[in-house]
């Protein structure tokens, strides 16, 4: 036992003198394969802290001894509980104290970061003199608390600021960004950046050294904290999240610009105090009880697939948007990818539009020509003889993707999976011919790829559940989030979504602008307006999947949607319900201005997101998703539904199922029966408290 820690008995942190004086302090939670900092892993620290402070060594590394990281943050099921008990407050109050204890050791203390170090692991890491990141790539360094309705509340908003400006420090917590080392270091987080072999020892020998840090930065971290500076800046700050977000949607980047613009030139427990009141306020908010219970619910998502999909070369058919851009994805998170179609103009452009992809997201030059050359063109389709999965992409006609699946199927490996992206044919549809259905499934991406996280896995009768754990496993490999749904049409993303956008599709028709329908509906709080979203993904598109689901959901299309001009598809042609303008980052759509005067119809916002949970509560009754927070989560990340909400059913359980089932039914009165409430509303599922 070393000296100074007699009589402790560790659990979770593991002490251990160094030839040179430095005392190391690995967190090695037991029981868990990630380090997370629960109250017991607090209490323990704060124990040790206080018999190191009474036999001070030279000095103190803290790191960890999992090889998987860092600090993941605070135990997350842990704060849930505590906020379910009201104990919020108490919580955090320990995790400040015990930092604090750290700051004020009597020896230098140095963090030792490598891999993850996210929210608590940072605010440990911030309570010490000095900070050393490992240049592994996996290094990432951040205070994500805002994605979770909160923010920094065990010291990191209390003392980033001054460590490295104010604009550099909230720039950090109100986004979310996490900075790999070497930023860290560029904006004075770390002090020192290095081979992960001599982490350890370099921290030590910073420890018994020091480090002074450039004036400039000591400059700033007083200057742009200074009553004068906080009074310019904050309203600036404001100004920018709201482009983003509203208030009233996401209260915690306001109340981090609010806390640090009030306090943020106190002493050091004046702005511990004022961190803590913010953040236990926060915490009981619904926006930040859904955003945690959405993390949760991502994390569900990634649990359903392992790592074992047993898939290498991917062969995907159909090079038009979809395909093209399923297969630059892939390829790019490290699969062998060719690509087939009919002609070679369809692969040489997907090929392009594939190296613009490269050229954003692999930013070290010299590694771009091996991810791109993981991507070949393959007009014959010799790689269908070589794939571990086939990916359909072609247009959605039943039977020519029949007539694919039978040139396809006798030509793979025995044991090679064939999927469909079909975007709402029902599986029954296609699967008629094929000799192999237990190795036939649907994944269903959305648009545009690159960017949406979620996947559907399409189940039919005949579907093995082994071929439903490779996809999923497929997925989490690709860092896509895979919902499994049922076969029937629309699955669930484009079912549920498909009434909003036809409600808008009619409010449109009748005369009301489409500035103000998507005004409507990003007010609710959806990332874009339903006119905006038709022209987005295409007037043909939404013809389409409409043609398909209107029987099946006994709608009738508008016509905008039941007749598509040529030349006049929406964002791709330039012109569609609105004109777009190319700009820098792409186009965007020019929406005419609103008469003066023009008032919208007080029932607006009703009448586009009513259809949507109506027929969210028709795909739980119907059984599309195996329950009401994969549905949640399948809506969340296939539309962006309102996250702070926290899903429609859940939106529902918060609102009152009896309220809106009401407000449908005088829709229905004054609209029509497509407003009718579909089954599934007197389910005692919807009458639960919200989670």
């Amino acid at each position: 036992m070393l000296p100074g820690l007699d009589g402790l008995r560790f659990s979770h942190w593991q002490a251990a003198r160094r030839d040179d004086g430095v005392v190391v302090l690995a967190l090695d939670r037991s029981d868990a394969a990630v380090n997370a900092l629960s109250q017991d892993v607090l209490i323990e620290l704060g124990d040790i802290v206080e018999r190191l402070a009474i036999d001070p060594p030279r000095g103190v590394v803290f790191s960890s001894a999992k090889a998987s990281g860092f600090i993941a943050g605070a135990d997350l099921k842990e704060f849930q509980e505590f906020d379910r008990r009201g104990t919020v407050n108490d919580a955090i109050r320990r995790g400040q104290a015990v930092f604090q204890k750290v700051a004020e050791l009597p020896c230098p203390t140095v963090a030792a970061i490598h891999g993850f170090c996210m929210g608590g692991g940072t605010e440990l890491a911030l309570a010490c003199d000095y900070r050393v990141a490992s240049s592994d790539p996996s290094t990432r360094i951040g205070l994500p608390e805002t994605q979770l309705g909160i923010f920094p509340g065990w010291g990191g908003s209390a003392r980033l600021p001054r460590l490295v400006g104010a604009p550099a420090a909230m720039d950090m917590m109100l986004t979310g960004r996490r900075l790999a080392a070497k930023a860290a270091r560029n904006i004075g987080l770390v002090d020192k950046v290095v081979e992960p072999a001599v982490l350890e020892d370099t921290a030590a020998a910073l420890a018994l050294k020091g480090l002074e840090r450039p004036f400039g930065q000591r400059f700033k971290g007083w200057a742009t904290n200074t009553w004068l500076a906080r009074k310019i800046l904050a309203p600036q700050m404001a100004k920018q999240v709201a482009r983003k977000a509203k208030k009233e949607h996401y209260p915690a980047p306001y109340a981090l610009i609010n806390t640090w613009a009030r306090s943020g030139g106190a002493g050091i427990q004046a702005r511990l105090d004022a961190e803590r009141r913010a953040v236990v306020k926060l915490a009981a908010s619904p926006t930040a009880r859904n955003l945690i219970r959405i993390f949760f619910l991502s994390e569900r998502l990634k649990g359903l697939g392992g790592k074992d999909h047993g898939i290498a070369h991917v062969h995907v058919v159909g090079a038009g948007v979809m395909g093209g851009d399923i297969a630059a994805w892939a390829a790019y998170k490290g699969f062998t990818v060719t690509l087939q179609d009919r002609e070679q103009r369809f692969i040489d452009g997907a090929l392009a539009r594939a190296q613009e992809l490269f050229a954003k997201r692999v930013k070290d030059d010299a590694k771009r020509p091996a991810v791109a050359a993981r991507l070949q063109g393959d007009l014959a389709g010799d790689g269908v003889a070589k794939a571990d999965l086939v990916i359909e992409a072609i247009i959605e006609n039943p039977e020519a993707k029949r007539e694919l699946y039978q040139s396809l199927e006798p030509r793979m490996k025995p044991d090679a999976l064939l999927v469909t992206n079909t975007s709402s044919i029902p599986l029954d549809e296609l699967r008629g011919h094929i000799a192999r259905p237990a190795q036939f499934a649907g994944l269903h991406y959305f648009n545009p790829v690159a960017q949406m996280p979620l996947v559907e896995i399409v189940r039919h009768a005949a579907l093995d559940p082994a071929t439903e754990q490779r996809l999923a496993a497929f997925c989490k490999a690709l860092d896509k989030f895979p919902v499994p749904v049922a076969g029937t049409p629309g699955f669930l993303v484009n079912r549920v979504l498909f009434p909003y956008m036809l409600e808008a599709a009619h409010a449109y028709a009748e005369g009301i602008p489409g500035a103000v329908i998507d005004k409507a509906a990003v007010k609710f709080g959806m990332p874009m307006g339903p006119i905006e979203l038709i022209d987005t993904v295409g007037l043909d598109v939404a013809q389409g999947v409409g043609a398909e689901l209107s029987p099946f959901l006994g709608l009738q299309l508008p016509a905008a949607l039941s007749t598509v001009e040529p030349g006049r598809r929406g964002k791709k042609d330039g012109q569609g319900l609105y004109t777009w303008q190319k700009t820098e980052k792409g186009s965007k759509p020019v929406k005419p201005e609103v008469p003066q005067g023009y008032k919208a119809p007080e029932d607006l916002e009703d009448r586009l997101i009513l259809p949507l949970l109506n027929e969210a509560v028709a795909c739980l009754h119907d059984g599309v998703v195996d329950d009401a927070d994969l549905l949640d989560a399948g809506v969340i990340f296939g539309t962006g539904f309102a996250p702070f909400r926290g899903g429609p059913i859940q939106h529902i359980r918060a609102t009152g199922a009896d309220v809106l089932l009401e407000k449908l039914k005088t829709l229905q009165a004054r609209h029509g029966e497509r407003f009718a409430p579909r089954q599934g509303w007197d389910s005692a599922l919807l009458r639960q408290p919200p989670v």
